[in-house]
């Protein structure tokens, strides 16, 4: 559940058999990919490596899924009008737990690779990548000014 405004988080159905299974990761006719991505891209993230913190301020929108391995994802919301300001949530998702998590990306925004093994994610954000004009701000993953613990073992 989430508690940062305009999150959304839908679980991914697993077709499983004996040959291995398949999951649907992006359709259409589902809410969370209104607007309608741009590109997607996936990236493999070494256990124990934080990607984080970034957003956006031309109005992208990020889905996030990881199909392998496994991440904790943070997002946190300090947009001025928001009526979540100040809100934090995090996810822990991968193969174990197949979701999409629409994020967005004026919302702080990473994720860690944790476990034992690669962490692989698919993103599907709504704006084209501009290589010469990234729409990128950064932060250092441990700032004071979020208030995630990415060390911090995950509660349930």
């Amino acid at each position: 559940m989430s508690q940062v405004h305009d999150v959304e988080v839908r679980d991914l159905r697993v077709n499983a058999d004996e040959r291995g299974h398949l999951v649907e990761v992006f359709r259409d006719d589902w809410d969370e990919y209104d607007p309608e991505p741009s590109m997607s891209y996936y990236s493999m993230t070494y256990p124990g490596i934080t990607r984080a913190w970034h957003k956006h301020n031309r109005g992208q929108i990020d889905h996030f899924v990881c199909p392998k391995g496994r991440i904790k994802v943070g997002i946190y919301d300090d947009r001025e009008d928001s009526p979540t300001q100040g809100e934090l949530d995090t996810f822990v998702v991968g193969e174990h737990d197949q979701k999409v998590i629409r994020i967005p990306g004026d919302c702080w925004h990473g994720f860690k690779a944790i476990g034992d093994e690669p962490a692989f994610l698919i993103n599907f954000p709504t704006n084209l990548y501009e290589y010469e004009d990234p729409d990128e701000e950064r932060l250092p993953h441990d700032t004071d000014k979020i208030p995630l613990d990415w060390d911090e073992e995950p509660s349930g």
